[in-house]
């Protein structure tokens, strides 16, 4: 048998037919096609005849007939009729030292400028279960972020998930950029989910001094499609699991999880949810521990997440802040009050809470902590009276001490842009204002 006629039995026996399916509806956000087997989450292609592209798209819903895709950008220019091909690799992404120092987008493709990127080792899957519980590991070391207010009173440990709750204009990029500058982490890997255009490079050069060294930057902005906003939440989490799988300590940085939940309002009511509280269908309140979850540490390296939540109107009941909150393991509150007084970074102490202070510090700054904290509520309690001349000198000596040490606890607790502290100077500043 010659070559030619081995090539054309091999020919004869292959399945040269690539199976499709076909678009029959398309909506202001959707597709709805038919023809093929799929599954809910499964990725596709669809493709325009008419203008000779393609575009991603994930399952999000399926009935007897048809099934709905949700594009990873916009439907401009499909037709019915358009072809829609399965995605046998499913969503992944490229993964590897050479991702440090760049910027991508949600399915992994550079968006700096700096040309393609190189030194990827491996297909890490952007959807993945979250570990075992008994898999994890025990949070007992503190987690150095430089930030005077955190290490002293907030004291976080590694593998901590942590949510940073604030309101629009209260300082939380800025705290960001500063626990970005400031920790210990050997990986910091940064998602800005559904920030304006103007405000990804505003953060590079003002927030992070144009300092991306050993730093992945994930970004989707508002104007992108709302599956791209979801998954610049999943990318940026598979990212800080490949490095912590590598054995590195991982400081994981996402602005914001409001952002993130709209984006998946957006995908279920247009796949027909129902909208429950605020107008958020149930997937979201599903969605958010799957993804919170995935942060922690295993036997191998550390994830420390520290998660920012927009709180509408200050309004800390807000059904994203208080879903947040009971998957946290801690919340820092910044308060448009302590903004209005100056005192920067605005972190309300009182409010705020790290569910593992007492596992990772000393008995000694621990005690430190519990003294200070009563002296601001001291404080805080008798506000009213000591602004309209009430209270007078010598009726209560716990609170003639706690206000003559006020000046020295601002002082403490306010913390230049650009100023950075080590941990053990902190706690040695703590013990100063609290046993001076």
């Amino acid at each position: 048998m010659t070559d030619i006629d081995a090539f054309l039995n091999n020919l004869d026996s292959a399945n040269l037919s690539v199976p499709f399916g076909r678009i029959i509806n398309i909506t202001n956000t959707t597709i709805i096609a038919n023809g093929l087997d799929v599954a809910i989450g499964d990725i596709v292609k669809v493709e325009s005849v008419a203008h000779l592209y393609t575009v991603l798209g994930m399952i999000a819903s399926i009935d007897d007939q048809s099934f709905t895709i949700v594009p990873f950008s916009f439907i401009d220019g499909f037709r019915i009729d358009d072809k829609v091909y399965l995605q046998k690799e499913g969503l992944n992404i490229k993964c590897g030292y050479g991702l440090l120092g760049r910027v991508i987008n949600a399915l992994g493709d550079p968006i700096d400028g700096k040309g393609k990127l190189t030194n990827l080792e491996e297909s890490f899957p952007i959807n993945r279960e979250a570990m075992s519980p008994l898999e994890r590991g025990i949070i007992d070391q503190k987690f150095s972020t430089g930030v005077k207010t955190i290490d002293s009173m907030l004291t976080c440990g590694k593998g901590q998930k942590v949510g940073i709750f604030a309101g629009s204009g209260v300082g939380k990029s800025t705290l960001m950029g500063m626990i970005v500058k400031g920790c210990e982490a050997q990986i910091k890997v940064i998602a800005l989910v559904g920030e304006r255009g103007r405000e990804i490079p505003e953060f590079i050069h003002y927030n992070l001094g144009n300092n991306l060294e050993n730093t992945v930057i994930i970004t989707a902005t508002s104007d992108e499609s709302s599956l791209m906003r979801k998954y610049a939440a999943f990318t940026s989490m598979a990212v800080a699991e490949f490095f912590r799988d590598k054995g590195h300590d991982v400081l994981l940085m996402m602005d914001s999880v409001t952002r993130f939940a709209m984006a998946q309002r957006e995908i279920g009511l247009s796949t027909g949810e129902p909208p429950t509280q605020k107008g958020y269908p149930p997937s979201v309140f599903a969605l958010l521990p799957q993804l919170m979850e995935r942060a922690g540490s295993n036997r191998l390296g550390t994830i420390t997440a520290f998660f920012t939540v927009l709180v509408d109107g200050d309004d800390m009941s807000d059904p994203i802040a208080d879903q947040s909150r009971s998957i946290l393991d801690g919340h820092i509150v910044l308060s448009r009050k302590l903004t209005e007084e100056g005192l920067y970074p605005p972190i309300d102490i009182l409010q705020s809470a790290s569910r593992v202070i007492d596992k990772v510090i000393s008995k000694e700054q621990y005690n430190n902590f519990l003294k200070l904290k009563r002296v601001l509520s001291l404080i805080k309690e008798n506000e009213v009276l000591l602004r309209v001349g009430a209270y007078k000198r010598g009726m209560d000596k716990e609170l003639d001490m706690a206000l003559l040490k006020k000046d020295k606890i601002r002082e403490f607790l306010t913390q230049g842009v650009n100023e950075i502290y080590s941990y053990n100077k902190i706690v040695s500043m703590l013990e100063g204002v609290t046993n001076d």
